[in-house]
């Protein structure tokens, strides 16, 4: 507990007017105000979370002076965690059977991810083998960062590799799933009840998972403590019962300003060139990534219960606050959603670095016997 209360002092120091850059966040969250009300305007798919994301990423590309410190990202994360954990209804026990071989398609669609992404940025992009292997992981940003830094890649491009990766497929995803399924994802729709609607002890339900999850977070050490905290407890008290409360449409549309706004300003400080450069790499390999999602959609839908659409999110590759708050926009499985991307991060973090381990291991253990050079003949 001391280290929950130290963090949230450092976390409250770390808004002091000396150290929060207020004014280049307003800017920020200015631009993304403005760019997903404007595709509201043109009915185009999650508008807050892409029209945010549009305009921060120009505005980073431009060198704007905008910024989103990483201060914010904790509070925004529980409150996701909160509204994906409302998605665990008590009738959810029913459907863990039919989830069986929709967990050994994603087993086997992570594989064909890993494999072909390393090999595209090897090969293709020309990185060395430490960078190309943290940066083809399909998930966990934070950790391929740090564990490639560790085995000696550079962090930098491994960091935007992922950031690209997520803008991309957040941005393309929707219009795709709306031109094959026919699936309306228009700014017309809102995902819940309006605030006004939602009564105060509803409300104060989710106030209250929120605050409890963040200390469970932290009492468990669960890897991204401040969203799988809240969506544990939230879960917990969703699936006993307790409360069938769904997460107001304006807290939801304000999820995914800051959070087209976070992603978007990822690229700050980085050269235009680089970014760019990496931007162009990413197309290619979400163009692989994307084909495998709905390959493996299609496949994995005709022995399971379940359709494209749900699947299609639960397999891409794209972060998981998004493609959960996509399904939540869908009102489709967030349950079966989220539990599928946690399943994925998790499984990243665990085995890509014994699994870089062995890979590098093999090489080493082979590399003396390849260079050994026949004695010339005398």
């Amino acid at each position: 507990m001391r280290v929950l209360l130290s963090d949230l002092v450092s976390g409250l120091r770390s808004l002091s007017p000396k150290r929060f850059p207020y004014r280049r966040f307003a800017l920020a969250l200015l631009l993304g105000g403005i760019g997903g009300w404007l595709f509201v305007q043109a009915r185009l798919p999650l508008p807050w979370m892409l029209g945010s994301m549009v305009f921060c990423t120009a505005a980073a590309l431009l060198r704007a002076p905008i910024a989103a410190p990483g201060v914010i990202r904790p509070p925004m994360s529980v409150v996701i965690g909160v509204m994906l954990g409302a998605g665990f209804r008590p009738d959810l026990v029913a459907q863990l059977p039919n989830w069986l071989p929709t967990l050994i398609g994603l087993v086997l669609f992570m594989t064909a991810c890993g494999l072909c992404c390393v090999t595209y940025f090897r090969r293709v992009a020309g990185f060395d083998t430490t960078t190309a292997f943290f940066a083809g992981m399909p998930g966990g940003l934070m950790e391929m960062v740090i564990l490639g830094e560790e085995k000696g890649g550079d962090a930098r491009i491994i960091a935007l590799i992922h950031s690209a990766r997520v803008l991309l497929v957040v941005m393309t995803l929707p219009f795709i799933v709306q031109w094959l399924e026919g699936v309306s994802l228009t700014g017309t729709r809102n995902a819940g009840p309006s605030l006004a609607q939602t009564p105060l002890f509803a409300e104060l339900w989710l106030i209250g998972c929120g605050l409890a999850g963040v200390v469970v977070g932290h009492l468990l050490r669960l890897p991204a403590k401040f969203l799988l905290g809240p969506m544990l407890v939230s879960a917990l008290v969703h699936f006993l019962g307790w409360s069938d409360s769904a997460p107001p449409f304006q807290v939801v549309n304000a999820a995914q300003l800051v959070l087209g706004v976070t992603v978007g300003c990822r690229f700050i400080g980085t050269s235009p060139n680089v970014i760019l450069r990496v931007l162009l790499l990413s197309v290619g390999s979400t163009v692989v990534l994307l084909s495998l999602t709905f390959a493996f959609a299609w496949g994995v839908a005709q022995v399971s219960v379940y359709g494209h659409v749900p699947l299609i999110l639960a397999y891409s590759p794209g972060g998981l606050a998004e493609m959960s708050l996509i399904a939540l926009a869908l009102h489709t499985e967030v349950a079966f959603v989220a539990a599928h991307h946690i399943i994925r991060v998790f499984l990243v973090m665990v085995g890509a670095g014994p699994l870089f381990g062995l890979i590098m291991g093999d090489r080493r253990k082979a590399k003396p016997e390849a260079e050994v050079k026949p004695a010339p003949a005398e």
